[in-house]
């Protein structure tokens, strides 16, 4: 008789390098510190002017997000793959648009903006008008990564619906205005208007490449005059055309009625600019605010006044940008509702603040005490302790093993905790709690109410 031996091994599985992907980011307590700075600053602001809260799904219906941000921004979408076995039929279709529905009828928000329009016709009989929202969430786009460009970010967008007047536009402009004096970072507030825009495209007979020429002059603050135009001129607009253009952009505002004396949509949109300006006469403003006639901001949904925020000592793109739309609501079915919104570019702040070293003492809110112990019995006593130095509003942990001193002090340290208590049998005791100043080194024994009126 024969008996076989086998020996059974497991085959290790791979290990993976964790990693993620490329325009997003992780962050520590120390960043999302800064982060909520960032917002509550906003957030006062909005809430102070008189702007609710709402918040919408991470994901919306592909339907509700496609052609409304330019076939660029349709580029940019992040689209959700439907759950089950769809490939069997979706591999017999070759137009890649066709396609991309059959797969696909979900998709990461892009910005607020449209999510909010789609939100304001779904409660339009819940909510009063006009409406005044904020909102402040994470949007996605799939943009090449770079300094101040991420593919998941977050806006934090105020907007108004229901109302035409530019009373909204002057108290965006105010919004802008106060935030960013609170952060204290000089900026200029540039305005234009899309209906000055449109009129162009008319004057020089090329309303059907209106969007090209948007989108290729908002362009005019990173590349030179040669370069847009010969973008221009590679969307098919005439070399004639393109002068007229230059010399468009040249204008001095006082110029801006003679160029449109016969072109109705464009003397319209100089006057609504001149309103605009009017209606902050009077008001100390304490950033610049300038008008730029190069501003085009690409959204194709932008129909009247535009908005776009720079910082002034530190080379980044926009880190704020908004304006009128007159009829967003409409493609959901609600036909002339007027909105005008601002966002701002939480990120591109966050950068902003960071490299100008802006950001305030947020120290506050780290821990500010460890409790250290050195058996089970300090630490049965260190809880009612704890619960009285939270009651009083301190930060307050318990290293929760009575493990060495060494190393409890050691954690204390890499966690910037300034106060630790020592409690071992000799402060259970005598009630004299032994507490140590972790950046002078000072130690000595008091009560805990003691230490409470010291460190508070």
């Amino acid at each position: 008789m024969f008996y076989f031996s086998f020996q059974y091994t497991s085959v290790p599985m791979s290990v993976q390098k964790p990693s993620i992907p490329k325009g997003t980011r992780d962050f520590n307590a120390e960043t999302l510190a800064k982060r909520y700075y960032i917002f509550d600053t906003i957030k006062k602001v909005f809430v102070k002017y008189g702007f609710q809260p709402i918040e919408t799904p991470t994901m919306e219906n592909l339907s509700t997000l496609t052609g409304k941000y330019g076939e660029e921004g349709d580029r940019l979408l992040f689209k959700i793959l439907n759950s089950g076995d769809f490939l069997k039929e979706a591999t017999q279709i070759t137009d890649y648009k066709k396609l991309t529905f059959e797969i696909s009828e979900k998709g990461l928000r892009y910005d607020l903006t449209v999510p909010f329009a789609r939100y304001v016709v779904m409660h339009q009989n819940e909510i009063s008008f006009p409406f005044k929202r904020f909102q402040i969430q994470p949007v996605w786009r799939g943009d090449s990564p770079q300094f101040g460009r991420y593919r998941e970010f977050y806006q934090c967008d105020a907007d108004v619906v229901g109302t035409d007047s530019l009373v909204c536009e002057a108290e965006l402009i105010q919004i802008y205005d106060e935030v960013f004096a609170n952060f204290g970072i000089p900026v200029t507030i540039k305005i234009n208007n899309r209906k000055i825009l449109q009129g162009l495209s008319e004057v020089i007979q090329a309303t059907d490449k209106l969007i090209d020429i948007t989108i290729a002059i908002d362009k005019l603050d990173k590349l030179s005059w040669e370069d847009v135009k010969k973008e221009l001129i590679g969307k098919g607009i005439a070399e004639e055309a393109c002068t007229k253009i230059q010399q468009f952009i040249a204008l001095e505002s006082n110029e801006l009625e003679a160029f449109f004396e016969n072109n109705e949509i464009g003397r319209k949109g100089v006057a609504e600019l001149k309103e605009v300006l009017g209606l902050l006469k009077g008001i100390d403003l304490k950033n610049q605010v300038s008008i730029d006639y190069s501003l085009a901001r690409g959204l194709s949904y932008y129909t009247g006044c535009i908005l776009e925020v720079k910082a002034q000592n530190i080379s980044i793109g926009s880190i704020g940008g908004g304006g009128r739309y007159d009829d967003l609501t409409g493609v959901f079915g609600l036909k002339g509702v007027s909105g005008v919104g601002i966002s701002f570019g939480a990120d591109r702040i966050y950068d902003v603040l960071e490299k100008l070293e802006l950001f305030p003492d947020l120290s506050g809110n780290r821990t500010k005490v460890l409790i250290i112990t050195f058996d089970q019995e300090n630490i049965k006593y260190a809880m009612p302790v704890l619960r009285q130095l939270r009651d009083a509003n301190i930060n307050a942990e318990l290293y929760p093993e009575p493990t060495k001193v060494k190393k409890q002090m050691e954690y204390a340290n890499k966690r910037s905790i300034p106060y630790t208590i020592l409690i071992g049998s000799e402060e259970m005791n005598t009630g004299l709690l032994t507490i140590k100043n972790m950046v002078t080194g000072k130690q000595e024994k008091l009560t805990l109410n003691e230490i409470i009126g010291e460190i508070v």
